[in-house]
């Protein structure tokens, strides 16, 4: 992943920590998918499946950063190594977050079957953004992995359809709402659960970000993607 360092240790301890952040995200989707799943099929079992990998998911992100710790301590890289250590860090915080927003997912599943609401609720329609956000995170990972800075400005872009899928979505359900109030209450808990997979788009965006600070050592959040456009070129 990172460029060879003059220190062959230092090279594979940099490996073995972006392995782990790899296998971090691995366990992240397998979240995402079960709480897709869970979701599509109002699947209580499959929900409750997604919150006890909640617990592996914290342990790996503490040890992921103790590992991170001990690497800047004892060799105290410079430029572009800690450039990638610094994103390491902030790439598995947002897995973290991704994991929370799965399990904030199975969470809300539970709760409206527990409604006797859910065959009424049009939860199906979140399918797409889910499978949006899935993928995107698919691809931001396989960006950091390379570290390529062209599909990470692709994925900044294609963060957008997730946005404009949710806002399509809540436009429905206030709708929704209105036709039938006895419905908002299990149609708030659809609502907070298609944020979270607004959010998992956004944890994927801010990997992409993460990606061009290490290659051009150009911190692009909160810029345009004309000025992200240029700064990759």
């Amino acid at each position: 992943m990172p460029e060879k360092h003059l220190s062959t240790q230092f090279d594979g301890e940099l490996s073995a920590v972006s392995s782990r952040v790899m296998a971090l995200g691995g366990l992240v989707e397998s979240q995402i998918r079960r709480a897709i799943d869970a979701l599509a099929q109002f699947d209580v079992a499959l929900a409750q499946q997604v919150t006890e990998t909640e617990e592996r998911v914290n342990a790996m992100e503490v040890e992921i950063d103790r590992d991170l710790s001990n690497i800047i301590a004892r060799r105290q890289p410079t430029a572009r190594d800690l450039r990638l250590l610094i994103a390491i860090s902030k790439t598995t915080a947002n897995l973290e977050r991704v994991g929370d927003e799965a399990e904030k997912i199975a969470r809300m599943v539970r709760s409206i079957v527990s409604s006797g609401a859910a065959r009424a609720l049009p939860s199906l329609e979140l399918r797409v953004a889910a499978d949006l956000a899935s993928g995107l995170l698919n691809k931001a990972l396989d960006a950091f992995a390379r570290l390529d800075t062209a599909q990470a400005v692709a994925i900044l872009k294609e963060d957008d359809q997730i946005d404009a899928e949710f806002n399509g979505f809540v436009r429905k359900l206030i709708t929704y709402m209105m036709e039938d109030p006895r419905m908002i209450s299990p149609s708030l808990d659809l609502l907070f659960l298609a944020k979270a997979i607004e959010r998992i788009g956004d944890h994927a965006k801010n990997i992409a970000e993460f990606i061009i600070y290490v290659v051009k050592g150009e911190d692009v959040r909160h810029t345009s993607m004309a000025q992200i456009e240029s700064v990759v070129k």
